[in-house]
């Protein structure tokens, strides 16, 4: 961003870090904003924008995850057209996408986007192809075959996702689930010295807490399925120990284990792991 005069012959403007920098009238770059300047016009506006790209970078990276957890198609016109924005193209730059453009599905790295020359995918075999297809999926790591090839390969290229997929962690379900098992006790017994913290957790993750239960919302095979961790409902200072994972529908109807997709299942078992991580752990019992 080029210098904009300022009063007192200062001169501002924002870096790429998102930072107001001045310079006085000798072209000395300061170490911060003259006070002088706290409501200068330029400082002011400045420092809006900043906020606004932060918002704005924040937008596209809940979205392209959003896209990522559902694993709905996209259309790539979609794609090509935001890529000219920093901050989507951050977003997307380096997940692995599929698609198939008439000539078969194809899985790999997304480099690049353009509306005349499509999608600039690099496939697991060091290729790098063109794509031009209607509609591009990218999957949830849970549903990737390839996924410890992908990371291998990710990890030489030099791939930095913003958006967590190849190393988001993730959880099977386990074979041979007794048919009428409702719930997961794996987290159950991790104890908070008050709601509060658990609670507080819990935001701090970007779980919604309701009724007692942290909740994660996955939209899978049509109908969006709620994965239900219980952190507690007493007084916020009492102290609470988590207990069952469940998932439901969205009415409230509870869901057989064998009924859980993938998606919900890694997301909401993702959900409680992080969550019980963050419990009292007795040093003693540690030892």
């Amino acid at each position: 961003m080029s210098w904009l005069d300022a009063a007192s012959g200062y001169q501002v403007r924002l870096d790429e870090d998102g930072r107001v920098r001045c310079r006085n009238a000798k072209g000395r770059l300061l170490a911060s904003v003259p006070g002088s300047l706290k409501d200068d016009p330029q400082v002011v506006q400045l420092r809006q924008l900043a906020e606004w790209l932060t918002r704005h970078s924040q937008e596209c990276l809940a979205t392209v995850d959003s896209w990522m957890v559902r694993s709905l198609p996209v259309p790539t016109s979609v794609i090509t057209e935001v890529w000219a924005d920093a901050a989507w193209s951050g977003a997307l730059r380096d997940l692995v996408v599929t698609a198939d453009d008439g000539s078969g599905p194809e899985t790999g790295f997304l480099r690049d986007a353009d509306p005349e020359r499509g999608l600039g995918v690099v496939t697991l075999d060091g290729d790098t192809l063109r794509l031009k297809p209607e509609l591009v999926s990218i999957p949830h790591p849970v549903l990737l075959e390839d996924l410890d090839e992908l990371r291998e390969f990710g990890a030489e290229l030099g791939v930095e996702q913003k958006v967590q997929q190849l190393f988001r962690q993730t959880f099977a379900r386990p074979a041979n689930q007794p048919v009428n098992r409702r719930s997961v006790d794996d987290f159950a017994g991790g104890r908070f010295n008050e709601l509060n913290h658990a609670v507080a957790r819990c935001r701090t993750l970007g779980y919604p807490v309701r009724g007692g239960d942290a909740v994660y919302s996955a939209f899978e095979d049509g109908r969006t399925v709620e994965a239900r961790f219980w952190i507690g409902s007493d007084y916020p200072e009492s102290e609470t120990t988590t207990e069952s994972l469940s998932w439901t529908l969205e009415n409230g109807t509870s869901l057989p284990l064998t009924e859980v997709g993938p998606v919900a299942w890694s997301e909401g078992m993702r959900m409680a792991s992080s969550i019980y991580a963050g419990r009292v752990v007795d040093e003693t019992v540690a030892a």
